[in-house]
């Protein structure tokens, strides 16, 4: 039987893999980034050092760089997912370091910023929501510009406007996506959004006393850094879901002076009117407006108008 290194030495002398090895030590020496680190290190790099890393040369330009290879960072063709190869120089030998790549880090950055918002009834479409796709037009532009007056005076968690906005109109013309628009916006300044929808939550608040987990829900809603509840007045609203869960989430919020976001079908004069008659169909004036002093005191009010988008 023939020896292992004669073997091996036959095969490498081999036309073919010498052919083969010369094209592959060819499109190394040629690529930009070896060249360019080779110029770097040329006071201490020679031809027997390129020959003995020629292999991780080749793995360096076997992959993307700049991710300008990858579709997406779901599509990385990297060794490593999400990180780009960078040639080292260590002890006199060529290796490779890898650090993370554009779309590892937008990617990070987007799970980052989702993780700041938590949503409670939401749709999930909406919550994809962005300023971007926000669709202007000449009746929506009022609350596009308080929106985004809000986001520009808001610098961090501890330096936002005290008011937030009471966004209203009728059915289908973008409130909500607005709403969700601005809590990924903040997201991205590390600011904490709880999305609520409002008739859901009402909902949940009468099982939670069964099963003692009220006050911890109401809490945790009403010390959000910013709140948004969405679709206000939609709900069968009951002397003690509005006094005991809206009015104390409100009364807190106005006292800690924190930011608070509504959408409602009903203008201000509306939703005191839907306020005012509880199920029953007792008349609680007084409390009613008790309830809607906090909402102007942490609100100001935007009409949206336009088209039906949901048709």
């Amino acid at each position: 039987m023939e020896p292992i290194r004669e073997t091996l030495k036959r095969v490498v002398n081999a036309p073919a893999f010498s052919e083969r090895y010369n094209d592959m030590r060819k499109e190394v020496l040629e690529n930009h980034g070896v060249q360019k680190f080779l110029e770097e290190h040329s006071s201490e790099i020679d031809k027997s050092t390129v020959d003995r890393g020629l292999h991780k040369l080749y793995e360096y330009i076997d992959q993307s760089h700049d991710c300008n290879k990858c579709p997406s960072f779901e599509g990385c063709i990297n060794h490593l997912k999400g990180f780009e190869p960078n040639l080292v120089l260590e002890r006199g030998t060529i290796g490779i370091s890898y650090t993370p790549c554009r779309l590892k880090n937008a990617h990070d950055n987007k799970r980052r910023a989702s993780s700041m918002i938590h949503s409670m009834y939401m749709p999930k479409e909406v919550m994809q929501a962005t300023l971007s796709g926000f669709e202007l037009d000449d009746s929506r532009m009022e609350a596009f510009r308080a929106v985004s007056k809000f986001l520009d005076e808001t610098t961090g968690p501890d330096n936002m406007p005290k008011k937030g906005l009471y966004l209203y109109g009728k059915f289908g013309i973008g409130k909500s996506y607005l709403l969700s628009a601005v809590a990924n916006e903040l997201a991205e300044m590390n600011i904490r959004s709880v999305l609520v929808f409002v008739p859901e939550f009402m909902r949940e608040m009468k099982q939670a006393i069964g099963d003692q987990t009220l006050q911890e829900k109401v809490d945790y809603v009403k010390k959000a850094d910013v709140l948004m509840l969405d679709d206000i007045g939609a709900e069968a609203m009951s002397s003690w879901t509005r006094d005991e869960v809206l009015g104390t989430i409100l009364h807190y919020r106005m006292a800690e002076r924190l930011p608070t976001f509504m959408t409602s079908n009903f203008s201000y004069s509306e939703l005191q009117h839907h306020l005012t008659y509880s199920q029953r169909g007792e008349k609680e004036d007084l409390k009613a407006a008790r309830v809607m002093e906090r909402i102007r005191a942490l609100t100001e009010p935007v009409k949206l108008d336009g088209r039906n988008r949901r048709n």
